[in-house]
């Protein structure tokens, strides 16, 4: 119940306005957020790979529904890959594209715009040495995203997308995209979907997770087994170990500012070790999905208010 009022709080104007103005709620937020600029993303970049992480890098925004907002943003990721190219930390960097920033919800020739969004950010990626991989949002967008997907694969086959095991449709969706050279980003999901579309119960996602990330470990593709789960990690390890699957064939991946223990850990094992790292100042959405995840979080966040 918390969650799902977390989840109808991330899309509640007045709420994000006071929490967004809360200088309190800021500081806690940087544990999540990189920082509002750039050079933020860039210098928590730096750290991070000289700590042996990769990274994935995402500018924070979604929903975009002004076509001068989509260009900006596609302008800010261009401008993400140029500094991380000039600062030599481009290689086995990543970006996170959310097409609902690129203009996907746009009337008329949104999907076209952000199609065309995206394939300017993809192609300057490649110049430089990174991947892409398309963020997966709520279950209305999955057939266009994965429509886009295909499209950006003609000219870059590189491109990644995330898939969520809380939606029905994802165990086929995950049978059709485990080929050769694919980049699966398996997630559980983040947003408050019907139960015409998704698994209600977490016990009942969990197991979809497991019966996807089966599917993928077993197929010729690159499987990137996003979660914060000690169990899932488990399985992961043991299904790589039964499909022959060594360091180089998948990857572990977590967000910035949670479970640092176990990123660490699992580095020193030899895995390889994905750090998501979001970064700008729209970043109230995000935020509120994080302390839906886990309560852990609302708890964080509730002892620093107490406390400041």
């Amino acid at each position: 119940m918390l969650g799902t009022a977390l989840l109808a709080a991330s899309r509640n104007r007045r709420v994000r306005a006071a929490v967004t103005h809360s200088p309190v709620t800021r500081r806690v937020v940087r544990r999540f957020i990189a920082g509002d600029e750039v050079s933020a993303a860039v210098n928590t970049t730096r750290r991070l790979r000289s700590g042996g992480f990769a990274v994935t890098l995402d500018h924070l925004g979604e929903d975009t529904l002004d076509r001068a907002q989509a260009e900006a943003t596609r302008d800010a990721y261009l401008t993400l890959i140029s500094r991380l190219a000039d600062q030599g930390l481009a290689n086995a960097s990543e970006a996170s594209l959310k097409l609902s920033a690129m203009g996907q919800a746009l009337p008329g020739d949104g999907e076209t715009l952000a199609a065309a969004n995206a394939h300017a950010i993809c192609a300057a990626a490649a110049d430089a040495g990174m991947t892409i991989t398309l963020d997966m949002e709520d279950h209305t967008t999955v057939d266009s995203t994965l429509g886009i997907l295909a499209e950006l694969r003609k000219d870059q086959p590189s491109v990644g997308v995330a898939l969520q095991a809380m939606l029905y449709r994802t165990e086929a969706d995950c049978r059709d995209l485990a080929t050769t050279g694919s980049r699966i980003r398996l997630v559980k999901g983040a947003y408050a979907e019907p139960k015409s579309v998704a698994h209600p119960a977490k016990s009942d996602v969990d197991l979809a997770y497991v019966r996807c990330l089966s599917i993928l470990m077993a197929g010729l593709g690159y499987p990137m087994v996003a979660t914060h789960d000690p169990r899932m990690i488990a399985i992961a390890q043991r299904l790589a170990e039964k499909h022959a699957k060594g360091p180089d064939d998948f990857e572990f991946q977590m967000l910035y500012g949670i479970r640092p223990s176990t990123q660490e850990q699992l580095r020193a094992q030899g895995s390889r070790m994905r750090i998501y790292v979001p970064y700008g100042d729209d970043w109230y959405g995000y935020f509120m999905r994080r302390l839906a995840e886990r309560p852990a979080n609302v708890t964080f966040l509730l002892r620093s208010l107490i406390t400041r």
